[in-house]
Order: structure tokens, then sequence, then C-alpha cells
């Protein structure tokens, strides 16, 4: 805190100040990139051309999603001309957009300041209307629950989206691609690159690469075919393609793409894309207001007693349970949540 408020004391580059509000549970590793950036770029220039202050929603302390609190400079306020907020979320982000969060950014969205989000804070400008027609990202783990809640917005997989004046950033090391790119906008790409070199971060990331590892790092084998198989997997959840279907397009039979489930995952290609399905469906019931019947149809299931079957097989517990899990145990996310942001 004490290197925010001496670099409040410098004049404003051509993009003003930055205000950060931190919601509850904010990823700490997106926030501290994010804001790294500014500082090493204030003393690289050698100029102070950027300021910042950190808010909270009510002007409280502020725990990060590794239990560090943070004391914040305060409360949401009026912001001056030119301003930039920067949303950082985290865990359990449907909750954290309360009506005072979302009035106050329409408020100053209104008054002309450049809204952005890191992480899954993307999910509460789109409560707001702020991303309504726009293009925007979020953390791959919240993408399809975003999709299902707004459907008009063009939601993207790429590490970051400027659009305007919105933009979005994943989570993770994407926050520091992103303010890489915002100084090298406002300041030149010399200083953006003498930046990247001090936090070792080799490669600048633009808003056309994606979020995730390659499927064969992801899977640990490369295998052209078997990875064609998984991509079709992955983007047919809510309609699933048969196994012969799958094994045909690839130019494989049946028993060969059999063959190479069990051979490298250990798995059947059935047994494969029900686990994909039922990942899926406990993240839109973690993280959306979705009936546990629209999970199961946005899953591929028909039937909501074969649906909860399968998932209590797979949990341990029915899908109306783990909803309730979700409200009355917060913050419950799916298996990984939060530690690769």
């Amino acid at each position: 805190m004490q290197e925010s408020r001496s670099a409040n004391e410098g004049s404003a580059g051509r993009m003003g100040g930055f205000t950060f509000v931190l919601l509850d549970s904010f990823t700490l590793l997106s926030f501290a990139g994010a804001v790294e950036v500014l500082r090493l770029a204030n003393r690289a220039s050698g100029a102070t051309p950027y300021r910042w202050q950190i808010l909270s929603v009510s002007g409280d302390p502020v725990q990060s999603s590794v239990g560090t609190v943070f004391q914040p400079d305060g409360g949401l306020c009026a912001l001056p001309p030119g301003e930039t907020i920067i949303l950082c979320g985290g865990l359990d982000i449907v909750h954290t957009a309360t009506p005072p969060l979302l009035n106050w950014l329409r408020r100053e969205a209104r008054r002309g300041a450049r809204v952005g989000a890191l992480c899954t804070a993307s999910y509460v400008l789109a409560r707001a209307g702020l991303l309504d027609g726009r293009p925007a990202t979020i953390h791959w783990e919240n993408h399809a629950a975003m999709a299902e809640d707004f459907p008009d917005i063009d939601l993207r997989k790429s590490v970051y989206v400027l659009d305007g004046p919105r933009f979005t950033a994943a989570g993770g090391t994407a926050a520091i691609d992103l303010m890489l790119r915002l100084v090298a906008q406002d300041q030149g790409e010399s200083l953006a690159a003498e930046v990247a070199d001090q936090v070792i971060h080799p490669s600048i990331r633009s808003d056309q690469d994606t979020q995730r590892l390659s499927i064969p790092t992801r899977i640990g084998v490369r295998h052209a075919k078997l990875s064609q198989v998984i991509e079709r997997m992955e983007a047919n959840i809510e309609e699933p393609i048969s196994p012969q279907v799958l094994a045909r397009d690839a130019g494989l039979s049946t028993r060969q793409l059999e063959r190479l489930f069990r051979r490298y995952l250990n798995r059947s290609p059935k047994r494969y894309y029900m686990d994909l399905r039922l990942q899926r469906a406990r993240t839109l019931l973690l993280q959306t207001n979705m009936t546990v019947i629209n999970v199961a149809l946005a899953c591929g299931f028909t039937s909501p007693s074969h649906f909860s079957k399968c998932y209590q097989a797979q949990y341990r517990v029915t899908p109306y349970r783990e909803r309730g899990t979700r409200r009355d145990a917060a913050p419950a996310q799916p298996e990984g949540a939060g530690e690769s942001r």
C-alpha cells in the first residue's frame, strides 16, 4: 500500500489515473501483476506517468484469494475525469455483483471513465450492462457459465480483449499482458518492452492469443487424431456426438478410437466425454443461477434423473445438494478454481 500512495503524488499520464476496485476473494496474482506493471513503468520512465488508488465497495478491508487482507484507500466514490477503473474479481463472483457496485459502475461509465475487469470480474461488468454487444473475455473456467448467462456478449477465449472504453483480461498473468499493451499504447512500445524485461515476461501476448494450453500439452500426448477428437468433444457439450461419428470424421474405425483412448487416457471415448460433460455441469451449478434442469440440458442430458444419477456417481453428491452447498458454504468452486488465476 505504501508504494501506491507515493505513486499517487505523481502526475497522470494521458490515460489519467487508475482505480483498482478489489472484490471479495479477488485473485491476488492478477491484481499484483497489473499494479506492478504501473509501478515499473513509473520507475523506468523516470517521470511518474501513472498514479493509482485502491478501493473496496464499502471501504472496509478486503480479503484476497490467498487470504491476505488489504486495506483500501477508501470506498466507492466519484472519480476525476479520465480515470480508468479496473475491477478485480476472483472466487464466487456472482455474489459480488451487488446493486451498489453495479450502479456505481454505470454512473462512472456514463461520466466517461474507462472500465475494465480482471479475471472473473468480467461477469460484474456484464451484469452492469457495460459489455452489451461488445467482445469480452473471462477466465476459461468461467467461460461456459458467462456464455449461458449473457448470450448477447461476444465472449472470446483470448487472454485479453480491448474494445474502446472497455477491456477485460482472463486472469492470472493475462493481466500483465493487458497492462503492458495499455502502457505501449500510452507511452510507447519501448517502455512496455523495458517493463516486460523487468518482470521477466519474455513475450507480450496479444489479444489474438488464447488462454489455454494446447490439447496435446494438456493431456500429455501428441497424437493428431486424438487431439482432433477431444477438440470436437469440448466444442460439443450440449449436443454430444456419438463415438461412431467422431471416429468416422477423424478417419478411424470405432475400434481404433477405443484403443487410442484406452492407451493414452486409460478411459473409453464415452467415459472421457461423460467426464467433460459432468465437469461443465459442475461449473454451471457452482457459478450460475441456472436451474438444475437447464444445467442438465446444457450438458447434453435429456433426462434429469439420468443426469442426477451420473452426477452423483462422479461427485458423490446430487446436483441439487451441490447447488445448496454453493449457497450455504461460499466460496464453493470447481476443483482448481483460483489456484491457476
